[in-house]
């Protein structure tokens, strides 16, 4: 007899394994199955940011740059200047020789060091055009005008339209013009134009090979300033009178641009960060309206502790007696009172609260020994003058609407 030896059961599949807390060891898919959206939306966000930033490179020029077209730039006058036949030309060298009969034109004289100043003192230029010189051009470039009023004190006028006030040609013709800036004396051989402050906002003096024009302030030089009252023709008769213009751009990365140039904190934040912090702010407001609480109907709720309608109301009337808010509790005492005959006698309430005359009426009638008006006096009289009046309005309220129940 042969015996077979019994078959080993099957051995059950290895469990996965776990982890300290005893839960399973997540796969190797399962963080990208749980972060990928957010990956997703990162990258495309990046991408965007990429995108934007490469479509809105453009360009920034300074302030009164003849290339510029922004409000501030200077790109108008120069344009206009060219149509007359007027050859511009851009320099930032301002020790350059002139070759012959030209204009130029310095827009940030104090930035300029000691001996550029010699060399455009000693070179032959028809006219030359300071803006808001300080004390340092003023004395190597135009000796005898000085900053400052008619007492020597620093003077700044606001930008606003002011006649000429002076027989300078240029001026007559464009007659009042947006200037202001910077004062100046005019000298003695001087001519000021545009009184302002005790002072002038544009001088004109004459030197050996022609004149030199000294103005407060560049606004009307400016695109956006350009179309407004004699602006333009100002401009262009102190730029235009020689056939040849020369502009010296200044160089702002200079020592003296850090010590003559006023930037404010705001002036150091990119153009670009002011538009995020828009964005970031209408992305607070939205998301805010998104998880605001909405409205829905009144509901009842249980509350947590029970208080007896007693208590309230001895809390209640401590309340008005420490404030002696004795028409207050008249009143309340009143009204409430007269909420309670209305609905006995018949009488409606309309806007929250029933017709005084109705309720009056409805009373006298109810009760045929109290006439209306002491009905009313009793409902719509005075406020109480002490806490003794007080308690007997409130018995004769009592009493008066036992009557009415059962008269």
């Amino acid at each position: 007899m042969t015996t077979t030896a019994p078959t080993p059961a099957t051995s059950p599949p290895a469990p996965a394994p776990a982890d300290a807390a005893g839960s399973p060891a997540p796969t190797g898919r399962s963080p990208w199955h749980r972060y990928r959206w957010y990956l997703v939306t990162l990258a495309l966000l990046l991408i965007g940011a990429v995108v934007i930033a490469g479509l809105s490179q453009d360009r920034r020029y300074p302030p009164l740059d003849p290339r510029s077209y922004d409000k501030d730039g200077a790109h108008a006058v120069v344009a206009l200047l060219e149509q007359r036949g007027v050859a511009t030309t851009l320099t930032t060298d301002p020790t350059v020789r002139p070759t012959g009969d030209d204009t130029l034109v310095i827009p940030e004289p104090d930035l300029l060091d000691a001996g550029q100043l010699r060399a455009v003192a000693t070179a032959r230029h028809k006219r030359l055009v300071l803006i808001a010189p300080g004390p340092a051009a003023l004395s190597a470039l135009v000796p005898g005008v000085r900053a400052g009023d008619e007492r020597g004190a620093p003077a700044w006028a606001t930008v606003r339209s002011t006649d000429p006030g002076c027989d300078l040609p240029e001026a007559e013709r464009a007659g009042s013009v947006d200037i202001g800036g910077l004062v100046y004396t005019s000298g003695s051989r001087g001519t000021g134009c545009y009184p302002r402050a005790h002072g002038f906002s544009l001088v004109s003096v004459p030197t050996p090979d022609g004149d030199a024009i000294v103005l407060g302030s560049a606004d009307l030089l400016q695109n956006q300033q350009l179309a407004k009252d004699g602006n333009a023709s100002l401009a262009l008769g102190l730029l235009g009178a020689r056939p040849h213009l020369t502009w010296h751009l200044p160089d702002y990365s200079s020592p003296a641009a850090e010590t003559t140039t006023r930037r404010s904190f705001t002036d150091l934040i990119p153009a670009g960060w002011h538009w995020a912090t828009l964005q970031l702010a209408i992305a607070a407001v939205l998301a805010a309206l998104w998880r605001a609480r909405r409205l829905g109907p009144v509901i009842s709720e249980n509350l947590p502790v029970v208080v007896r309608a007693a208590e309230t109301t001895e809390g209640r009337a401590r309340l008005y007696h420490r404030a002696k808010a004795r028409g207050r509790a008249a009143d309340a005492l009143r009204r409430a009172a007269a909420h309670r005959l209305a609905p006995t006698l018949g009488v409606p309430i309309t806007a929250g609260a029933p017709d005084p005359e109705a309720l009056c009426a409805a009373v006298a009638d109810r009760l045929t020994t109290r006439p209306a008006g002491d009905v009313r006096a009793l409902l719509y009289g005075p406020d109480p003058t002490d806490d003794a009046a007080l308690l007997r309005l409130a018995d004769d309220l009592d009493a008066l609407e036992r009557q009415v129940r059962k008269p």
